[in-house]
């Protein structure tokens, strides 16, 4: 067995030693023919290597365009968390300037206002059906009292009805417990404005030969109720006059929209118009 083996090695080594020699010895013709016979088995054998070749590079191609895209995905992600990031901050200063724009509008209004006012912002709303009402962030430490009148730049909003050191609570002239002597702009009749179970605002106690009409605006009267006169508190809008009833009632439409109620000024206290002004001590010097 062993001489076999060494017999065939032999063989071999001399298959291969003629085939050089055939290479470099033989004539130009006969390599010529060995290189005719060793393309084709080299083009034979470099097809799959190009075909591995091929799918390499697109394999690094789609990884390499993998690794993009996932790069982009994130940037995207990034981007469009720092644009959430900058509307939030953009509605957040549309927010402050609409508030800056009230607050300037407000404060404007009250140093005109024909009455003293702390300016109060509304923190809260009844979250109950027992009362019509909302909660502002000023209270005594600020000057602010049981039956305050309350309003705002369209008109009458409600009185106070309970204060804290640093809040109060206001009672809106729509909850049926709240009552405001008011009268009618253009006939000068008085009555009494009134919330309704339903939310609305109606006018009572005028007088039977008024001659009230659709239309017409009502202000406050400044009798009681903690408001200057003149406070706008609505329009009336329908008039009932029952057979023999001793007055008339008329539905109000609010000037103020409670929905919306931002800010708001306290009168703390009402001044009627026909006061005098007031006059400083150094004038009071003067000749």
């Amino acid at each position: 067995m062993f001489r076999s083996t060494s017999g065939t090695r032999r063989v071999l080594l001399v298959l291969c030693a003629l085939l050089l020699s055939l290479v470099f010895v033989l004539p130009k013709q006969s390599r010529t023919l060995l290189q005719a016979i060793g393309k084709p088995l080299a083009d034979i054998v470099a097809l799959p290597l190009d075909v591995l070749s091929s799918a390499d590079r697109h394999a690094g191609e789609i990884w390499d365009r993998y690794v993009a895209l996932r790069k982009v995905h994130e940037e995207n992600q990034q981007l469009r968390r720092e644009i959430e990031f900058l509307r939030g901050q953009a509605a957040d200063l549309r927010e402050m300037a609409a508030a800056n724009q009230r607050l300037g509008e407000l404060l404007r209004f009250q140093a005109g206002a024909p009455a003293q006012t702390v300016a109060a912002r509304v923190i809260g709303r009844d979250a109950t059906n027992w009362y019509r009402g909302v909660v502002l962030d000023k209270g005594e430490r600020d000057g602010i009292q049981v039956e305050m009148g309350v309003m705002t730049l369209t008109g009458a909003v409600g009185r106070v009805v309970k204060t804290r050191a640093s809040s109060s609570v206001v009672l809106l002239i729509t909850d049926p417990n709240n009552a405001v002597t008011s009268l009618i702009q253009r006939t000068r009749d008085e009555g009494i404005i009134e919330g309704t179970f339903g939310g609305t605002v109606r006018m009572k106690y005028i007088p039977l030969l008024s001659t009230v009409r659709i239309g017409d605006p009502v202000v406050t009267s400044g009798l009681t109720g903690g408001f200057p006169k003149g406070v706008p508190v609505g329009t009336i809008t329908n008039i009932q006059k029952d057979e023999g009833e001793l007055f008339q009632t008329a539905d109000v439409q609010p000037e103020v929209d409670f929905t919306k109620l931002e800010e708001v000024l306290v009168v703390t206290v009402p001044r009627r118009s026909e006061e005098p002004p007031a006059v400083s001590p150094s004038e009071k010097k003067k000749p």
